[in-house]
């Protein structure tokens, strides 16, 4: 113990002492210039946009955020990089597959890998801002601690004497119960293109559990979506709990920036959301009992396997950007030891940041539960698989399709494949030539 705690010291203070060495120097030009950010619809929290003022405070440069709608984003940003029009920094999800196919960074991004701040980043997710070795993105984002759960009401749930589901059955007798006593069980934003695909890619882990080397397998091109009958059993149950009424009657038209509201008026019992949700609700919503809340995994196709991604919303910097010293300069400026903690102190949907040396905020519960899955645990398939996290929006479209019965699951399976081999073609990837 005492070596560990001298290590995560040495770390610390090296970062310090490194962040400190390169972070802090303006260029005497720099006073007065204006970086445009672009970013997608919640990739930026306020405590950023906090540390944004400070920076500016510092250093005389401003940050214009420009922040687009979910379901527009990755169009505007193609249209920007496209046209010559690239703002000084961009927001992405990073994911190998997707710096290549979605935004070209080997083209449209500077190399990072000389920054300061580079050689701490936690190598799991510096790998996945990376291609062939060169690092081309920040992840400020808590990428390892905050999976995607079933976060639900613990007051309801004793109300009826329920408990945490363990499958896929568990969850839809707790649905039953809950609307013969009138209460929505899980409330599920659908409106936003995005939410409800994770159902599915973050069961990733369930799939490689049941057929080991899958992920493999399918970026081999040895192997398809619409052949794999635990992805079929997957998305059958997705639409069995959207038919018989457990997303409510509004899921179509449900957005996600109200979801902290409903579970804490108890309008409905569940959400999915990450295990940072609790702490975000209680800070949106202080007179509420955070103890009266707890987590449980995706139970479909009765997982138990905790769902990780190490990829997430990633900032780069524009290659064409006239004021690159300057973007680099305030990636740098959010990555000093202070300002990262106090990102994390003043960011309730988030427990940590990717690099040493910073004090989580995991509550026991929270952390007794990832430790309960500290052996059974694997990578998200959007992560994981290649060509699946460039889709996922069209994903959500084929998943909506199949909620309103102009798909079927299995037809959910083979458009996936068909994008899959489209994407695939385009980046000339040998398994598919």
């Amino acid at each position: 113990m005492r070596s560990r705690i001298v290590a995560q010291a040495l770390a610390s203070a090296a970062f310090g002492a490194l962040a400190m060495a390169a972070i802090g120097i303006t260029p005497a030009n720099a006073e007065g210039t204006t970086l445009t950010y672009l970013a997608s619809q919640g990739w930026v929290a306020d405590a950023e946009l906090e540390l944004g003022k400070k920076f500016e405070e510092q250093t005389g440069i401003h940050i214009d955020y420009q922040i687009i709608p979910s379901d527009q984003y990755f169009s505007v940003l193609r249209t920007k990089l496209n046209s010559g029009e690239a703002p000084d920094i961009f927001g992405g999800q990073s994911g190998v597959t997707d710096l290549q196919l979605q935004y070209n960074v080997e083209k449209n991004a500077l190399d990072l890998s000389n920054e300061p701040w580079a050689k701490l980043e936690d190598p799991l997710v510096a790998a996945q801002a990376s291609v062939d070795g060169k690092l081309y993105g920040l992840t400020y984002w808590d990428t390892l601690g905050g999976p995607p759960v079933v976060n639900y009401n613990k007051e309801i749930f004793a109300r009826f004497n329920l408990e945490a589901p363990t499958s896929f059955e568990g969850l839809k007798t707790i649905c039953t119960t809950l609307l013969d006593n009138g209460i929505q069980p899980i409330y599920e934003p659908v409106s936003d293109g995005w939410h409800h695909v994770l159902w599915f890619f973050e069961l990733g882990p369930h799939y490689e559990k049941v057929t080991p080397g899958l992920a493999e397998a399918l970026n081999a091109n040895q192997a398809t979506f619409s052949e794999n009958e635990a992805m079929l059993t997957v998305l059958t149950q997705l639409k069995d709990l959207y038919d018989s009424g457990c997303f409510g009657t509004n899921a179509l038209s449900d957005a996600y920036s109200e979801s902290g509201k409903v579970m804490a008026e108890g309008d409905a019992a569940m959400v999915l959301a990450a295990n940072g949700f609790i702490q975000q609700m209680k800070n949106d919503f202080p007179d509420i009992d955070a103890n009266n809340y707890g987590i449980f995994l995706i139970p479909l196709g009765d997982n138990q396997q905790l769902n990780i991604n190490p990829a997430g919303p990633t900032k780069f910097v524009s290659a064409t950007s006239p004021h690159a010293d300057a973007a680099k300069q305030y990636l740098q400026f959010l990555t000093q030891p202070e300002n990262m903690q106090y990102f994390i102190d003043h960011s309730p949907q988030f427990n940590n940041l990717p690099f040493p040396g910073l004090t989580s905020k995991l509550s026991p519960e929270t952390q007794a539960f990832m430790d309960r899955y500290k052996d059974a645990r694997g990578t998200v398939y959007q992560t994981a698989v290649t060509y699946a996290n460039a889709q996922w929006m069209d994903v959500g479209k084929d998943l909506t399709a199949m909620f309103t019965g102009a798909m079927q699951p299995a037809d959910v399976l083979s458009s996936i494949d068909s994008r899959r081999t489209d994407l695939a073609r385009t980046a000339r990837d040998p398994a598919w030539q």
